[in-house]
């Protein structure tokens, strides 16, 4: 959705722009390429193999442009902006979901295509659980409980007791143990529809395993401190959750006084923080839809930093 987050996040020569989930660095050069020479872009992703990407990505196509990458989780934008010793910020972008180069490198295990360990970290370096282990440790109404909450699994129960009785021979290790679980599970004429069977599964685990609603809480809440007056924030959702957290994020704090009507005089203190700007989310245009699958089901909603209130 390049052309709808340059067109509503409107990026200006001389500003500083923040890519809280840098990835291919596909929106960030654009970006960069409009604030350039004066302006900054900040780039923020938890993989080297994205930064390094990014930085050769940069010097190639954008050498002009003032860059400053930090390798983090924008859950943690509080602390990373403070140590980059920016006073803040004029456009935030957050794409949100797994990019597609961790999507296509098999060993990462995001994958059900591909057979590979069950990993699922945003950032192998940490120490933080895997797949593997939630698929493991889990008990049985905890597995069902995420995959019902995150994936929408209407099959959640069938599939955590699948998983339960095969890890009591052996550890699920694999992508394709994980794979061929679940259509045991769901039953034959429950999986020629809806598309590959495993794919809301591993949705789940991705989110459990990276906190993801937790951290875009976090990361929106930080970002809205963050930007100057005038200042735009553009998140770009994948599924209903993630959407559902922006949406009423953006609702609250865009909400004024909310004392009864017949009160003389506000007492409540409340003022609007933000003004939004997109009151149904923005989806992507049918061409990119046709060029990329992945794009059929983002939603885009924006909103701006009013000039006359502080986020406290």
């Amino acid at each position: 959705m390049l052309e709808e987050v340059l067109e509503y996040l409107g990026p200006r020569r001389g500003e500083t722009v923040c890519d809280c989930t840098l990835g291919g660095a596909g929106h960030s050069v654009e970006l960069a390429r409009r604030v350039a020479p004066e302006g900054l872009s900040i780039g923020i992703d938890q993989d080297d193999m994205a930064l390094a990407a990014a930085t050769e990505r940069f010097s190639r196509e954008v050498p002009e442009a003032r860059h400053l990458f930090l390798k983090g989780n924008f859950g943690d934008l509080d602390e990373l902006l403070v140590e980059a010793e920016v006073p803040g910020v004029d456009c935030f972008l957050f794409d949100l979901g797994v990019s597609s180069p961790q999507l296509d490198i098999p060993h990462r295990g995001f994958s059900y295509n591909e057979d590979a360990p069950l990993d699922m970290r945003m950032d192998p370096g940490t120490h933080t659980q895997t797949a593997a282990e939630v698929i493991n440790n889990y008990t049985e109404a905890d597995l069902a409980r995420i995959l019902r909450m995150y994936g929408d699994e209407s099959h959640a129960t069938r599939i955590a007791h699948e998983i339960c009785r095969r890890r009591q021979t052996a550890p699920i290790e694999t992508t394709f143990e994980l794979v061929d679980a679940i259509k045991a599970a769901i039953p034959a004429a429950d999986r020629r529809h809806g598309g590959h069977p495993a794919r809301k599964t591993f949705q789940a685990l991705r989110i459990e395993v990276n906190h993801e609603l937790e951290v875009l809480e976090r990361g929106l809440d930080a970002a809205v401190r963050w930007a100057n007056p005038g200042g735009r924030i553009c998140v770009i959702s994948y599924h209903s959750l993630e959407d559902r957290i922006v949406k009423h994020a953006f609702a609250e704090l865009s909400q004024g006084c909310t004392c009864p009507p017949d009160l003389p005089v506000c007492v409540c203190g409340n003022v609007p923080i933000v003004e939004v700007r997109t009151r149904r989310p923005v989806t992507a245009a049918e061409a990119e839809v046709s060029r990329n699958l992945r794009a059929r089901s983002a939603k885009m909603r924006v909103a701006i930093k009013l000039e006359t209130t502080h986020a406290s």
